[in-house]
C-alpha cells in the first residue's frame, strides 16, 4: 500500500512583487511532481526561514520550470532513485538542492539535467553529502553573465558534465572564488566542484566546455581509482585550479 502526504501552500500575493510562493512536504514513493512558475520574485521553499521543500520517498521525479528575475528555490530530496529536470529562464535567480544521504538507501541513484539562460543567477547543488551514492549523472548548461555554480558529489560513480557560454568571451577580471565566498561582479562565471567518494570501475568524470573570459573555476577530485577531468576553455582571463588525489 502506497502512503502519500502532501502538504502543499500555494500563494498568490497581490503586493507590487507579485509573488508566487510554493511549500511542500511529501512522503511517499513514485511521486511525480512537476511545478511551472513565471514571473517575478516567486519561490518554491525558502532555506532562511526554515521552511524547504523536501520531498522524501523512492523513484522519484522531480522537474521545475521557472521564468523570471529574483526567483528562487530551496529542496531537500531524500530518496534511493531521483530524476530532474531543472530549467531557469532570468536573471538573480537563487537555486539550492541537497540530496540528502541521511538515513538508509538515500540519494543511491540520481540523474539531474539543469539549464538556464539568464545572469546573476547562484546554484548550489550537493548530492550524496557523506555517504557516498552509487550513481550521479548531472549536466549544467549554462548561457550567461555573472553565474556562481557550486556542486558537491560524493558517490561511487559520479559523472558532471558543465557547459557554459558567456557573452564576453575576451573579458578580463571580474569573478572571484575562494574558500569563504564565492562571488562573480562583471561577465565572468565561477565554478566550484568537489567530487569525492571511492569511485567503482567507471571512476569519476568531470566534462567542461567552457566559452567566455573573466571567470573562475575551481576542481578538487578524489577518491580511489578513476578520477579524470576533461576541459575544453576559449577565453581570456581565466582562472583554472585542479586538484586530483587519492
Amino acid at each position: 500500500m502506497k502512503h502519500l502526504i502532501l502538504s502543499v501552500l500555494l500563494t498568490v500575493l497581490g503586493s507590487t512583487a507579485f509573488a508566487n510562493e510554493i511549500y511542500i512536504n511529501q512522503i511517499g514513493d513514485t511521486l511525480d511532481l512537476d511545478i511551472v512558475q513565471d514571473g517575478q520574485d516567486n519561490t518554491i521553499g525558502a532555506a532562511t526561514s526554515g521552511d524547504e521543500m523536501t520531498l522524501s520517498g523512492d523513484d522519484m521525479t522531480f522537474s521545475i520550470t521557472q521564468t523570471g528575475n529574483y526567483n528562487s528555490i530551496a529542496a531537500t530530496i531524500k530518496g534511493a532513485t531521483y530524476t530532474g529536470t531543472w530549467s531557469f529562464t532570468g536573471d538573480n535567480n537563487d537555486v539550492d538542492l541537497l540530496c540528502s544521504s541521511a538515513g538508509a538507501a538515500n540519494c543511491d541513484t540520481v540523474t539531474l539535467n539543469i539549464t538556464t539562460t539568464g545572469s546573476d543567477n547562484t546554484f548550489d547543488f550537493d548530492i550524496g553529502e557523506t555517504s557516498a551514492a552509487d550513481s550521479s549523472t548531472v549536466s549544467f548548461t549554462v548561457d550567461g553573465d555573472n553565474n556562481v555554480i557550486k556542486s558537491a558529489i560524493d558517490g561511487q560513480s559520479a559523472a558532471l558534465t558543465v557547459v557554459i557560454d558567456n557573452s564576453a568571451s575576451i573579458a578580463t577580471g571580474g569573478a572571484a572564488n575562494s574558500d569563504s565566498s564565492l562571488t562573480s561582479t562583471a561577465e565572468g562565471n565561477v565554478l566550484d566542484i568537489t567530487m569525492s567518494g571511492d569511485g567503482d570501475s567507471a571512476g569519476h568524470t568531470i566534462s567542461l566546455d567552457i566559452t567566455g573570459g573573466a571567470s573562475s573555476f575551481e576542481i578538487d577530485q578524489s577518491g580511489i581509482y578513476d578520477n579524470t577531468v576533461d576541459a575544453t576553455f576559449n577565453g581570456d582571463g581565466l582562472d583554472v585550479d585542479i586538484t586530483q588525489s587519492d
